[in-house]
């Protein structure tokens, strides 16, 4: 690696070849070295402060602003084993504040939060249940003490006010990442935050938080694959954290938290030694780390980490099986442990996966998935700091047991530990590598993730860089020999079979006296900080006049076009104005399409000859519209567009494989009526938009079974026969577009007119009703819908955008400061006045809960208090406007976006940027306005509450006196 001083230039012209070339320079000015990799795409800085705080940084100015992650390296791995899920815990306390924010007088407060503490390192000894409840009456009456100081959310609120997006933090088993993307002027005031946040970190609001955790531990218990998950683990790694504790932690040792040892934990590996500030954006490297060093050389490091180690896990000799159970589909996980994320036996087995699973060729893609034995498999690597693994995961189709899964997948590895694969498919492998890795330059949360993983990894940088050299030198006789070392009976596997895991024990919640959240309260830190002035980022919104061209093809075909001037990579879309109001037929056309071939090519061949040309294509459809749309590498776009063209047009029928096809629907159906999530996506449809509905307008089973799969081909021929409009993103000219595809593309002479459709039409909410749908869970689903059939307004729109961020938004917003933060009701809740996608729908307003069953009422009445007398705090809607400006200022519509932006403000008979026309109108719109928008749109409205639950663990009289009950089937909500 390169080793520079600030204002040391880069190397310049540096091409993005596989060929790199390492020295060691040193030159010193401002004391501020970084070290750098030659031929690295990223041009990737990364500095060491004196106090070993790591800082890798990325510069990327498509946009003014900043992707932040602050890693640290520990996660559950590293939780002391009477306290599981104290990382992630301490992750949720993060954002309570410090010494500075967060409370209006810390000394004040410091004694009740030591009583607390205290008393909850006597609660976890306690194992009386009646004297456990009076134990934590005591705690609550103290923290109720505490609470006249705390001031909640006063870090989000100073997120909001730099423009924040993306406020979020995750724990894993080896880190604790937190998270902000931030505008590129606002870096010094962010780091000022930041620094003061990870040295002065003060634990408040510690219960009611608690609360928030148990409901993120009970959501997880319907989670199947959380169970898959842990089951898995816990057999390839019996004596190491990995396999014996999990992120979220036993339930047990969640009801007896330790804020003592939450401090230690904290004061352990929260040390700038073992930290690293990920950063990619519009950002000046110089002036970035010295606001860094500014905030950031005070802390003090660790003279030692001392990081619990572990014996080396025990060698298995043959397979190992468990079996677990739950609601949703019978599925399958495997896996055989690797080594650690640093080791370059990584690079082999991510090959390793792709020539068995890369959605196209592999083995599994090409001789399972294609040939439809099964419904559904893949291969992966999951890596970490300690070990890895690589594992195999599967869905039986009907009437096939899981070991035939297991058995179809090993019989796949076999054939790769005999070489028996295309030749091809290796190059084409490292072609589609670098294809994918070219194109996620453009991300800068891509960009920062990759600094994020190779600091908790402990990987040198040099060899990330030269990771694409290496793969591309990988022969196939030496996968065959890893592949032949690697696969040994020495393997862990996991059944998830379908039935009732009586195993569930939820945490069950304490009685707990909500907070006051003090929003008439600011801590001198906060003031500080909204008032910091930094120079504005200027506006730049897309103009069309200038962001595309506008054409049309020889053949009539209208084309929306922008050049791409930054690498060889293409998008290229046909958007038909048929959708499935129009036929239901064109999503099982799409599907259809996918295992046929044509005259001249199989399916195998079809889709070998995308992936070798780094190239793919998907059929998808919206409520009016659908899409066709082809990407990848620009140099093979005339290959691809006739490839596709041909498939499109001669796509052979084979009606074994349609048999197949139709199982396979009625299969994946059937799974969808045992998921949650599924589950209450088609009661939402069906309590807004009627037994007509997305989830519902369907082909029956019965009717599958019966049609000629030719049908479905004529429908896909009939596409091109509607005009359809052209969209292309790429470095190809206009002249060479409009030349490939008036000589690929058969247009007719004259359009058909597009066939009338049925539109899903939402409906109105005159009167309240309660809706519900059975599901046997810990949790509910919520939503409380409110239509008044108001037709959209862009003159309106200003209104509506800042109602929602002051409203129902963020973690600044007021729903979330009153469900969660004050009461501890819900992980997860927010409210939104929707605005429709296209002219004709019309607005709604609906709120968004999942809670623990027994709160549902509770949320109930706090979302109706806040819905019928919106909570007027001036302080929170200066945040909310101030926080919404600097978000539309710092905002860029570019590269293919700029087309698909056009499309959409088309839909709502628009030709310029909304996001302009809200900016403009935002300085003059005041609190009244916002109060009087609630007031004459929500307040006092009537509503539909839409609930996903088990009823038998729900208040039914309750519900009872806010309307009639109508129940549902699951039969009813899915169709089938």
């Amino acid at each position: 690696m390169k080793k520079h001083s600030l204002n040391s230039s880069f190397i310049k012209g540096l091409s993005l070849g596989l060929m790199f070339l390492f020295a060691s320079v040193t030159v010193y000015a401002q004391h501020y070295n970084y070290e750098s990799v030659p031929n690295d795409p990223m041009q990737t800085r990364i500095y060491t402060l004196k106090n070993g705080l790591k800082i890798y940084l990325s510069v990327n100015k498509e946009k003014p602003r900043v992707q932040t992650y602050i890693a640290v390296r520990t996660g559950s791995r590293n939780d002391p084993k009477e306290t599981t899920g104290l990382a992630h815990y301490l992750e949720h306390l993060m954002f309570k504040g410090t010494t500075h924010f967060g409370s209006s007088n810390v000394e004040a407060e410091r004694p009740y939060l030591d009583s607390i503490e205290a008393r909850f390192e006597q609660y976890r000894r306690i194992t009386d249940p009646a004297a456990r409840k009076l134990w934590y009456h005591q705690i609550d009456s103290i923290s109720q003490l505490a609470a006249r100081y705390n001031i909640p959310n006063e870090y989000d609120k100073m997120m909001t006010a730099i423009g924040s997006e993306g406020t979020n933090a995750y724990t894993s088993n080896d880190v604790t990442c937190y998270v902000e993307n931030i505008p590129s002027n606002e870096i010094d005031t962010w780091a000022r935050v930041q620094a003061d946040r990870f040295q002065n970190m003060v634990i408040r609001g510690f219960h009611t938080e608690l609360e928030a955790v148990y409901e993120e531990y009970n959501i997880g218990l319907s989670s199947d694959w959380r169970k898959v998950y842990a089951a898995l683990f816990a057999k390839l790694f019996p004596t190491h954290p990995y396999g014996t504790q999990t992120t979220i932690g036993l339930g047990e040792h969640l009801k007896n938290p330790s804020i003592t040892n939450i401090k230690n934990y904290f004061k352990k590996y929260y040390v700038p030694n073992n930290i690293a500030i990920c950063l990619s954006g519009d950002l000046d490297p110089d002036k970035t780390v010295a606001a860094i060093d500014k905030y950031f050389s005070s802390w003090q490091p660790s003279a030692h980490i001392d990081v619990p180690q572990f014996p080396a896990q025990p060698v298995l000799t043959a397979p190992v099986d468990t079996t677990v159970v739950g609601k949703e589909a019978p599925m399958l996980f495997m896996g055989w442990r690797a080594e650690p994320s640093n080791s370059q036996q990584i690079d082999t087995l991510e090959i390793v996966a792709q020539l068995l699973s890369n959605g196209q060729a592999g083995l599994f893609d090409l001789d399972l998935s294609q040939k439809m034995k099964v419904q559904e498999i893949e291969a992966g690597v999951t890596d970490m700091n300690d070990y890895s693994v690589f594992y195999v995961y599967g869905q039986s189709k009907s009437g096939q047991t899981l070991q035939e899964v297991r058995s179809l997948a090993l019989d796949e590895i076999e054939k790769l530990k005999k070489g028996n694969f295309s030749d091809d498919l290796l190059p084409s492998i490292v072609n589609n590598y670098k294809r994918y890795y070219y194109k996620q330059l453009d991300n800068n949360q891509f960009r920062a993730k990759q600094y994020v993983d190779a600091f908790i990894n402990h990987k040198d940088w040099k060899k990330e860089v030269d990771k694409l050299n290496r793969i591309s030198k990988l022969t196939k006789a030496e996968i065959v020999k890893f592949a032949n070392q690697f696969f040994r009976n020495d393997f862990a596997c996991v059944y998830k079979e379908q039935g009732n895991d009586t195993t569930i024990k939820k945490v069950e919640k304490p009685t707990i006296t909500p907070i006051p959240t003090n929003n008439e309260k600011q801590s001198d830190f906060l003031k500080e900080i909204v008032n910091t002035k930094t120079t504005p980022i200027q506006p730049q919104f897309v103009d069309f006049k200038r962001d595309l061209t506008k054409a049309t093809t020889k053949k009539g075909l209208p084309v929306l076009y922008k050049q791409n001037t930054s690498n060889d990579l293409f998008t290229m879309c046909f958007v038909i104005p048929f959708g499935s109001e129009h036929s239901p037929m064109l999503s099982y056309a799409g599907g259809y399409l996918d295992y046929l071939g044509t005259n001249k090519l199989n399916n195998e061949q079809v889709r070998q000859q995308f992936y070798k040309l780094a190239c793919d294509y998907s059929i998808s459809e919206s409520y009016d519209r659908s899409y066709i749309t082809l990407s990848g590498l620009n140099a093979n776009l005339p290959q691809a567009l006739a490839l596709l063209n041909n498939l499109l047009n001669n796509a052979k029928v084979d009606k074994e494989a349609y048999e197949l096809y139709v199982d396979q629907v009625v299969k994946a159906r059937k799974d969808n009526k045992a998921n949650q999530k599924a589950n209450f996506s088609a009661l939402r449809n069906y309590a807004s938009f009627g037994e007509y509905n997305p989830t519902r307008n369907i082909i029956s089973e019965q009717k599958l079974k019966a049609m000629n799969p030719q049908e479905f081909l004529n429908v896909l021929k009939s596409l091109k026969n509607y005009k359809q409009t052209v969209l292309y993103y790429g470095p190809s000219s206009l002249k060479e577009v409009d030349l490939l595809v008036s000589k690929t593309i058969q247009s007719p002479k004259k359009f058909a007119e597009v066939p009338a459709a049925k539109r899903y039409t939402e409906q109105t909410t005159p009167k309240n009703e309660v809706i519900i749908a059975p599901y046997d869970a810990k949790n509910i689903y919520m939503v409380q819908l409110h239509n008044q059939n108001q037709q959209w307004s862009a003159d309106r729109a200003p209104i509506i955008a800042l109602f929602n961020e002051y409203f129902g938004g963020g973690m600044n917003a007021i729903v979330f400061q009153e469900l969660r933060e004050a009461r501890g009701l819900a992980y997860s809740a927010y409210a939104q006045y929707d605005s429709p996608t296209r002219l004709g729908d019309s607005e709604s307003f609906y709120t968004y809960i999942i809670t623990q069953n027994d709160k549902m009422m509770d949320c109930v009445g706090e979302f109706n208090k806040l819905l019928n007398n919106v909570p007027v705090r001036q302080s929170g809607f200066d945040l909310a406007k101030q926080s919404l400006m600097k978000n539309l200022a710092s905002q860029r519509t570019t590269k293919y976006s700029v087309l698909t932006a056009y499309l959409a403000l088309q839909r709502l008979g628009l030709d310029s940027s909304l996001s302009e026309k809200i900016y403009k109108a935002l300085p003059s719109l005041q609190l009244q306005d916002v109060i009087n928008f609630e007031k004459e749109y929500i307040a006092n409205k009537t509503f539909k509450y839409i609930i996903l639950g088990n009823e038998k663990e729900l208040d039914m009289k309750a519900l009872e006196k806010i309307a009639p009950i109508k129940r549902v089937t699951t039969e009813e909500i899915f169709g089938y």
